[in-house]
């Protein structure tokens, strides 16, 4: 039984969408964007399965309704595309209940709303989305997708933080995040998941996982996205210390504090110069501080590296994924570079030409360049949870 999914990203001002048609694979339609939601000069775009351009209009969204409205009369139903089945949609956090994809119900909507302190960035614009479909196609079934969700199976010691005990029983624990990305590689990689393989998802945001024989053991984000290894415009982890400094020296508040991590950090604060590593890696011959954040990226993910095999006891498996790891080769060779104690070594010519297996034929560990896709992986969970739930079986 085919059905088309769309799938949907919903941030705070913007929203990403993907359109598939699902059999027994995902086969994508077309994929677009609502961006600058809120703010003057708004942009609606689609594009097919070969990226062309079939809408690209500029117009100004004043809210997640409104943008959401324009999404499916100008992006889907103007363009005659496949009268939708379900929607699907990523959510940054799960709380330390939700482990699996779940039909978006009333109940849920009122327990996710009471999750947002756990995401304050991220989750009150998705649950704009959720809303606002809900009032556009008030009889659209819609299913919630969690990034949190792989990483609750990691083992308890993994999960907690050295605080006070309360806390813990206060949803304070370790959550870790690209949940979607990370399922994605495993279901690629197949019987390759054996062993002890470590996955790499290093984008604007950057972080790690640990599996033996395909379950999770650890990742490098926290309590929030803002943890683990340093990102385009994020810290990653700090001494704690450094934040009372800055809020007894400096006189930091708490949203001052939270705009230098989230938006002025990684490699952008680093650098000065920008976010973007393809930028940075452009000019790192001629601006130092270019080179210096670069340097301090592949320092950070090569530690987290042998902190991740130290938890798996060795490593059998490395993969690069996510927009730096799928196509930053100098960063990739950097990074593994001085790893040849966990039996890491390079193929100088796979490695630049971003080969499926980049490690040499002789290299004990193997190491993998795979893309990923968070949008197939929400479009094949919410097939499935909507074919169980119309056959009465219980997800």
């Amino acid at each position: 039984m085919k059905q088309t999914i769309l799938c949907i990203n919903s941030g705070s001002s913007s929203i990403k969408f993907a359109l598939y048609l699902v059999r027994e694979t995902e086969e994508l339609i077309a994929e677009g964007a609502v961006e600058r939601i809120g703010l003057r000069g708004g942009r609606l775009w689609l594009q097919d399965n070969q990226r062309k351009r079939l809408v690209d209009n500029h117009s100004d969204f004043s809210d997640h309704k409104e943008a959401v409205k324009a999404m499916f009369m100008t992006a889907i139903e103007e363009q005659h595309l496949p009268t939708l089945d379900g929607v699907g949609h990523r959510l940054v956090h799960g709380g330390p209940k939700h482990m699996a994809p779940e039909l978006v119900t009333p109940e849920l909507i009122m327990t996710l709303r009471g999750l947002i302190p756990l995401a304050p960035l991220h989750l009150p614009g998705e649950i704009k989305g959720i809303d606002a479909v809900a009032q556009h196609y008030p009889g659209l079934s819609q299913v919630v997708c969690f990034d949190t969700a792989f990483h609750r199976r990691i083992p308890e010691v993994a999960q907690w933080l050295p605080l006070l005990r309360s806390f813990w029983h206060e949803g304070v624990h370790r959550y870790g995040f690209h949940g979607l990305s990370y399922e994605y590689i495993v279901s690629a990689l197949g019987g390759n998941t054996k062993g002890r393989v470590i996955i790499a998802h290093l984008g604007n945001g950057a972080s790690m996982a640990a599996l033996k024989d395909g379950k999770p053991q650890d990742t490098t984000m926290g309590f929030s996205a803002l943890g683990g290894l340093m990102m385009g415009t994020r810290s990653g982890d700090l001494d704690p210390g450094i934040l009372l400094y800055l809020m007894e020296e400096k006189g930091y508040d708490v949203r001052q504090l939270e705009k230098l991590l989230n938006r002025r950090s990684g490699l952008i604060g680093v650098s000065g110069i920008s976010s973007d590593m393809k930028t940075l890696l452009d000019k790192r011959s001629t601006e130092p501080h270019a080179a210096q954040a670069i340097a301090l990226f592949c320092y950070t993910a090569r530690k987290y590296i042998g902190a991740l095999s130290a938890v798996l006891g060795g490593l059998d498996t490395l993969v690069f994924t996510g927009g730096i790891g799928e196509r930053a080769a100098p960063v990739r060779w950097m990074i593994c570079h001085g790893l040849d104690y966990l039996g890491i070594h390079l193929d100088p010519g796979g490695n630049d030409a971003n080969a499926g297996i980049i490690s040499t034929n002789a290299s004990p560990c193997s190491v993998r360049v795979i893309p990923t896709n968070e949008d197939r992986m929400i479009a094949r969970h919410t097939r499935a949870l909507l074919l169980n739930s119309s056959q009465g079986v219980r997800p």
